[in-house]
């Protein structure tokens, strides 16, 4: 009985070699003792409540890392968990691996396989699980997810490490014929660090594909006494434009103080004559209402 409440998973074959059946095993699933997190693996149902998404895909990578062959090494979604990048809807149903090769890779029993080229300096450790390099991630995330999710864990990556950014371009330089690989050049060359959050990021997307001017991310904004007054999400400086989006988590976590504090930061921003646009989470899928307050902001600006 000691396995069944421990708080490390429970692989079958373990539990099997010492003592336990498949119908005892079964018991404890139905009576809720254990949670089945893949194919053979179990856990204690009070340590599996703690865990979001990302710590349960985190115990199937340690649990399916035994296996792991040589020259292989968790990959794409799986590889960016355990980097610890930002992900947007991410799709955590399979383990991704990567092994090198020319064959034998698909999809079963929860686990992705890719097959491909896959040297030696693009795996690392992390905490004591093969990975593939953060560079090789970025690209490999920018070649199968959409640009929205690519360019939101891409951006993290950077902001973790700017110098990923280089280790991205020397990547590419000898990446040859890959499928997906046009559109990720295309993403990674979009990349910025300077995003701090998947909602700043996203907002770039939108800002470009709805055609207005590129700004300058993380503006220090100070008074004519040279005193800091804001830090700015974005700032069109020709137009004298503040762009701030409002993720809602720092009025949430700060209740009416927090708020009370916003406004008098803005309030001084339009004293100092900025034009100040902000935006919502919700918005962001109806971007052309921020890009009409935008350019009503600029013929004020220009007036």
């Amino acid at each position: 009985m000691g396995v069944m409440t421990s708080s490390e998973p429970l692989r079958r074959s373990d539990a099997l070699t010492t003592g336990w059946s498949d119908v005892r095993i079964r018991r404890a699933l139905l009576n809720g003792e254990f949670e089945r997190l893949d194919r053979g693996l179990y856990l204690p149902s009070g340590v599996a409540s703690r865990l979001d998404e990302l710590g349960r895909h985190k115990v199937r990578i340690r649990s399916a890392a035994r296996g792991l062959t040589d020259g292989a090494a968790f990959s794409h979604v799986s590889a960016a968990v355990m980097h610890g990048f930002a992900l947007w809807r991410p799709d955590l149903g399979r383990l991704h691996i990567t092994r090198d090769g020319s064959g034998g890779g698909g999809r079963s029993g929860g686990r992705h396989v890719h097959v491909g080229s896959l040297p030696p300096n693009e795996i690392v450790d992390i905490t004591g699980i093969a990975c593939t390099s953060a560079a090789r991630t970025v690209v490999d995330l920018a070649c199968t997810l959409t640009v929205e999710e690519a360019v939101i864990a891409g951006d993290s990556a950077l902001a973790a490490d700017p110098a990923v950014a280089e280790s991205i371009v020397r990547l590419l330089a000898t990446t040859g014929r890959r499928q997906g690989i046009v559109v990720a050049r295309q993403i990674v060359g979009f990349l910025d660090g300077r995003s701090e959050s998947a909602g700043e990021s996203l907002s770039r997307l939108r800002m470009k594909q709805f055609s207005m001017p590129s700004p300058t991310l993380q503006k220090t904004v100070l008074d004519p006494d040279g005193a800091f007054v804001a830090r700015v999400d974005f700032f069109w400086d020709e137009f004298g434009i503040v762009g701030e989006f409002d993720g809602m988590i720092k009025y949430d976590e700060g209740g009416s103080d927090a708020v009370r504090r916003e406004k008098r930061r803005e309030d001084t921003l339009r004293d100092l004559g900025y034009e100040v646009v902000r935006w919502t989470w919700a918005e962001l899928f109806g971007f052309e209402r921020v890009r009409a307050r935008f350019e009503r902001a600029v013929a004020r600006s220009r007036r």
